[in-house]
């Protein structure tokens, strides 16, 4: 009975060890990497989009990011108003 609870334990360790071996490549591509949109491109639509940029416009994304490099991440000027 023991023998047999044994070997039927070690088959099923050997099943979960070579499925490990079914699992396909996961490369973005070619290269190895991905092809996306410039970031000033934008997503679409989307509740998270900050009022004053316009998706497509560089020059309106850099100010933004600016701006909340300026007034939203720095700690100094939030503290000092």
């Amino acid at each position: 009975m023991i023998q047999r609870m044994l070997t039927l334990a070690t088959i099923a360790a050997a099943a979960l060890t070579l499925s490990a071996c079914g699992e396909q490549p996961q490369e973005l591509n070619a290269s190895g990497t991905k092809l996306d949109k410039a970031p000033y491109q934008g997503v679409g639509p989307s509740q998270y989009v900050q009022g004053g940029w316009k998706a497509g416009d560089r020059n309106s994304w850099e100010q933004q990011l600016k701006t909340r490099a300026q007034y939203g991440q720095n700690d100094y000027t939030r503290m000092t108003n």
